[in-house]
């Protein structure tokens, strides 16, 4: 707490001390809860209750906001509620998925692989997306649309169902309101497939070939994600997709749904809690009758009566000062949240900030006044809900660390401090469930989410509790929602809602004629606080990098691997640049996930725009308007440490942490003069004892230094034009005793009878790289079992499958080459 250790009581008097204050003297609105997908189920429910029902303010938000608000808003639109209708089983027995803005190999290995086998029976994928991801690679049919036309596309599909009679009518005359203005709608653009190819930016072949594989298979499940969802037109998109199965009827059948897939643990459990500020509890909104309901249920006047502020405004308000005292709970929104710089200024200037989490590091911790240690996900306890409305018990595997505590149980205390004992006075999560449990149960005659045959669970049920799909009241056996065609609607029938194309929120112009893109990568999560902590996954993807066309690199000057600076009208972030065809022209992609602790002029966040859906608040992250141009950094250098080194403060250093097995690579450049490059050597050399091994060139400003104690290579630094490969250097840190070959050569930077294998990483969990793959298949393997087989590569999540299948595509047609 301000930077000392003291008790747990005194932090939680603290806290409650501080927001019960801020209450007292600003009301309800002047605080702030800023939750994650990351708690359990029982955590939501215990900090919505504390928000909504006794503080009484809506002014609690996920992080789910920047995932999934989107597609929220689409059902609740198109279904009268937030419900998933299709179940994972429909990704076996489909015969064609689409997946919109979603690369499931990359962001859903697990799911991806199961798919596999049935592509082996002749299922066939189509990936909609403006990079051709492994994904894309894989699919039969890759529809690289321009950014932001997913509406046209959608719609014109809608067209093309109607002009070849796909439409099904006994379903849409029994089921479906709203199709006739929909229908209507389509005529305000020219829906040729020659018009729509040429707005979507595709061949009309490509366009043809789509629809005519949507209007002729029955099973098709549509999965939408990120891509989607991620956008300032995200709830149209949604809309659009749900439009196309609605007038098919593909919906509620084996085989046959849209889908939105979610990314975190716990994403539908805090939706279905209450966790998102338009939500009041368990599917319930801010309705007269639900918010009369929820107050007799939590026996409390104080229900909020309106929805709060979601992510993007909320830290509006703390930047403005609207905002006074925000607990954020286990995420990271300095760093993921868009325009993160201002964001950074938001919590900078707050009065009191809380932030528990698991991590002690986080750049978001940096702002706490009041740091609380919570649990990480192997030491919890509860329940999480799937993308299929599955509930499963997370049981703990790992005790609880040091001093660390439940989520749950920190705001119960804070609850109890704050005047509230009896409503939280939960002796463990089988408490909460059930609590939580009567209140999807309370006064329901109507809501899907209904979970009243769990209400009676024993202490020894809960623990055992077998994971169970909602809603609980359905047939023996039917797991997927909307099977009889009804909806929880006023008239019991979906809707179908015309939507528009609209251009981007932000436009491209002269300055910023390039449309940024930014997400995730295939080894990291999130902002990295937990899985930079495995070197191994840190080496497919090293360091942050911007993505872009070899074309539009050489009009603009960047070169393959060296820094690029990427500027929006936001801030600037500057990365490795990597030329690619997989690329569209015109656009840019760079990933999500650094942070200050590791590359702090690679945030892509500081670059992003902050432009927000209308509908669901959730802010756009694949367009925001960019520059791009070479940084022409004239020096260059590295330093491998046993421990992580911080980089200098107010230096103009580009600077990146790359975590090793034994140790810590830090890579560094700079534009600056000899009084810069000796900065940075003091910060790198600082610290270190030992014997110490040093060759300069003042000529090249050419520095290599090498520090020796108790017998271990302790720390390299290297400064110059040419620089080694990384490998070498990077293993003779696992030496226990440092050899002579190593002592010899450290400052070459290589020994010269060793050749190291400095190829990319392709399978992460077995570390296996693309010369050892290259290497099985000269072998004889010729297959990616076979190919698995030899060297344990893509046998484990199978994120690294595509790679695998295409190097041994390249292999193949290279020997085919060559045999000619």
């Amino acid at each position: 707490m301000h930077g000392r250790m003291v008790s747990w009581d005194r932090a939680l008097d603290t806290v409650a001390r501080g927001f019960k204050r801020t209450i007292d003297r600003h009301g309800p609105d002047s605080v702030a809860f800023y939750v994650s997908g990351q708690l359990l189920t029982e955590d939501y429910y215990a900090a919505n209750k504390l928000m909504k029902g006794f503080i009484g303010s809506g002014n609690i938000d996920t992080n789910s906001r920047l995932c999934m608000a989107a597609a929220v808003v689409a059902h609740t639109q198109a279904f009268g509620g937030d419900y998933v209708p299709g179940c994972y089983e429909d990704l076996d027995i489909a015969d064609l998925v689409v997946m919109s803005g979603h690369n499931a190999a990359w962001t859903h290995p697990v799911l991806y692989r199961r798919m596999e086998s049935a592509r082996a029976r002749g299922q066939r994928h189509v990936v909609i997306d403006p990079r051709r991801t492994d994904t894309a690679d894989a699919a039969d049919l890759h529809l690289p649309i321009s950014p932001q036309s997913d509406v046209r596309l959608w719609n014109g599909l809608l067209a093309d169902l109607i002009r070849t009679g796909a439409i099904d009518h006994g379903y849409v005359a029994a089921h479906v309101s709203g199709f006739e203005k929909t229908v209507a709608a389509l005529g305000d653009a020219d829906q040729s497939p020659a018009a729509i190819a040429a707005d979507c930016g595709i061949e009309e072949a490509l366009l043809q070939r789509f629809y005519a594989m949507f209007a002729a298979t029955a099973r098709t499940v549509s999965l939408f994600s990120m891509g989607a969802n991620q956008s300032a037109q995200g709830v149209a998109k949604g809309l659009a997709i749900l439009n196309a199965h609605l007038a098919t009827g593909r919906i509620g059948k084996p085989g046959a749904c849209p889908f939105s897939i979610t990314g975190q643990p716990n994403a539908m459990g805090g939706r279905e809690a209450g966790g998102m500020a338009n939500t009041l509890a368990a599917h319930m909104g801010f309705d007269p009758d639900s918010i009369d309901r929820v107050g007799r249920f939590w026996s409390t006047p104080n229900v909020a009566r309106k929805p709060g502020l979601k992510a993007i405004d909320m830290f509006e308000a703390i930047h403005d000062g609207r905002i006074k005292a925000v607990w954020i709970m286990a995420t990271n929104p300095a760093v993921s949240l868009p325009n993160s710089t201002r964001v950074r200024e938001a919590l900078a200037r707050c009065p009191l900030v809380v932030v528990s989490d698991c991590m002690a590091g986080t750049d978001t911790m940096a702002f706490a006044h009041v740091k609380l240690p919570a649990l990480a996900w192997g030491e919890k306890d509860g329940t999480v809900t799937n993308s299929e409305r599955c509930i499963s018990r997370q049981r703990s595997f790992m005790p609880a660390p040091g001093r660390a505590r439940a989520d749950w149980r920190i705001i119960a205390d804070i609850a109890r401090r704050m005047g509230h004992g009896d409503a939280f006075n939960w002796r463990g999560p089988a408490d909460i469930f059930r609590e939580y449990a009567r209140l999807t149960a309370y006064e329901n005659s109507d809501r899907l989410l209904d979970l009243s045959s769990l209400i009676a669970l024993s202490d020894e049920e809960y623990d055992e509790l077998e994971p169970v799909q909602w809603p609980l009241r359905r047939r023996e056996g039917q797991k997927r929602l909307f099977v009889d065609g009804c909806f929880p609607t006023a008239d019991g029938r979906a809707r179908m809602i015309a939507v528009h194309p609209r251009g981007p929120a932000e436009p491209l112009t002269p300055r910023y004629p390039f449309a940024l893109n930014t997400g995730r990568i295939r080894d990291q999560w999130h902002t990295m606080t937990r899985t930079a902590l495995a070197p191994a996954l840190c080496r497919h993807a090293p360091e942050p990098y911007v993505e872009i066309h070899p074309q539009d690199a050489a009009s603009v000057g960047v070169v393959d691997g060296r820094l690029a600076c990427i500027e929006t009208a936001r801030g600037q972030a500057i990365v490795v640049a990597q030329l690619s065809d997989r690329q569209q022209r015109g656009a840019l992609f760079m990933p999500m996930h650094w942070s200050d602790a590791l590359a702090p002029s690679g945030r892509a966040n500081a670059a992003t725009s902050g432009s927000i859906d209308p509908a669901s608040g959730q802010p756009e992250f694949k367009h925001t308007p960019a520059r791009i141009y070479g940084y022409r950094e004239t020096w260059t250098g590295f330093c491998i440490s046993r421990d992580a080194l911080t980089p200098p403060k107010n230096a103009a250093i580009v600077w990146r942490r790359i975590p090793q097995p034994h140790a810590h690579l830090h890579e560094f450049a700079g534009r600056g003069d000899d009084a810069e490059r000796d900065l940075v050597h003091r910060v790198v050399s600082r610290g270190a004892i030992g014997e110490c091994l040093r060759y300069e060139d003042p000529g090249t400003s050419s520095l290599r230094e090498a520090y020796i104690d108790g017998g271990r290579l302790q720390r390299v630094i290297f400064r110059g034009p040419r620089l080694p490969p990384r490998e070498w250097l990077v293993a003779a840190f696992a030496e226990e005793a440092i050899s002579d070959t190593v002592r010899r050569w450290v400052l070459h930077g290589r020994a010269p009878d060793v050749v190291q294998d400095t190829s990319h990483l392709v399978c992460a969990c077995a570390a296996v790289t693309a010369r050892a793959i290259g290497a099985a298949i000269s072998d004889g393997a010729c297959d990616i079992e076979s190919i698995g087989r030899t060297t344990s590569a893509g046998m484990t999540c199978g994120s690294c499958r595509p790679q695998i299948h295409r190097l041994l595509a390249e292999a193949l047609a290279e020997d085919k080459r060559n045999a000619a």
